[in-house]
């Protein structure tokens, strides 16, 4: 693999926590996993960093002043450019089990307690890095197979034979089974 495909593959992961406490232990249970972290201190931080770069996964706390953990998810899946990201809610409202239910009806991937077992928050975010990247390359195969279609379209045009007609209708109905696909 080329330095330029592992540079693309950096999965970022968004922090998003009021307490700085718990973005410093964070920061240390996911270190390891050598992926940029980005912290953001609130709902509307998260939110504008999700505007500015794509993120693997969000990590989000469900208290929070101002637009909480759920109003925040509810964004999050409202935009196009957004939508697909996954979102682990952390909370230590264990005492709530309505909470639970309110994460995953916002669309939430998976919700945990704290404490949680770092053990446990690093496998399931590998997880979700390893999708990270399998779609990442999915994308970029797909942009391949897209430009080799149209070079193929182009070298018949005009032309005409049966074998030519052929591969035309096998080149539309590949076309078919590869949509053009909108990415942020």
């Amino acid at each position: 693999m080329s330095a330029e495909a592992k540079t693309d593959e950096r999965a970022s992961i968004l922090l998003v926590d009021d307490m700085e406490d718990n973005l410093i232990a964070l920061e240390a249970v996911l270190g390891s996993l050598n992926e940029p972290l980005v912290r953001a201190r609130s709902g509307e931080e998260a939110m504008k960093a999700l505007l500015r770069r794509p993120f693997a996964l969000v990590l989000l706390d469900v208290r929070m002043p101002g637009m909480d953990g759920f109003e925040t998810a509810a964004n999050i899946k409202r935009l196009d450019q957004t939508k697909d990201v996954p979102i682990i809610f952390l909370t230590g409202a264990e005492d709530d089990s309505g909470y639970a239910f309110r994460g995953y009806a916002t669309g939430a991937a998976d919700y945990l307690t704290k404490p949680f077992d770092p053990w446990v928050l690093r496998a399931k975010v590998t997880v979700f890095l390893d999708l990270y990247r399998k779609n990442q390359q999915l994308e970029r195969l797909h942009g391949e197979l897209g430009s080799r279609l149209a070079e193929l379209e182009a070298q018949f045009t005009g032309s005409a034979s049966p074998d030519l007609d052929r591969l035309r209708t096998q080149v539309r109905q590949l076309r078919q089974l590869v949509p053009r696909r909108h990415t942020p």
